[in-house]
């Protein structure tokens, strides 16, 4: 099994621990988080968009920038002092009850309203 969403909060904090400068400013942190959202973006285009990659361009991975995401995230969360577990909790609380009748329901059968597929 993976680790836990408090283990690799952990792993990084740990990490960041090691250097004098520690975490970036909040501010630093989102410029970070969008410079990653849009390197995922570059690589979503390449994929699935009109915009093949060059000779020239390195090869990277979808889960290459979505783990450097996944970590940029973590470090701002960890700069805030923000529980992961505790912030997902709440976001599928609000998606469970806010959100429950917002989109069509597949039954236990993977069928749309008792629909066959």
């Amino acid at each position: 099994m993976g680790k836990s969403m408090k283990q690799m909060q952990d792993e990084v904090d740990q990490f960041i621990g090691q250097f004098k400068e520690g975490y970036f400013t909040p501010l630093a942190m989102l410029a970070r988080m969008t410079e990653e959202v849009g390197e995922l973006a570059r690589e979503v285009n390449h994929y699935y968009g009109e915009k093949p990659k060059k000779n020239s361009e390195d090869e990277k991975s979808m889960e290459q920038e979505l783990g450097d995401l996944l970590f940029v995230l973590i470090c701002f969360a960890n700069s805030l002092h923000i529980d992961l577990d505790e912030a997902f909790d709440l976001v599928m609380k609000k998606f469970n009850e806010r959100d429950q009748d917002r989109w069509t329901r597949l039954d236990k059968e993977g069928a749309i309203n008792g629909e066959n597929r």
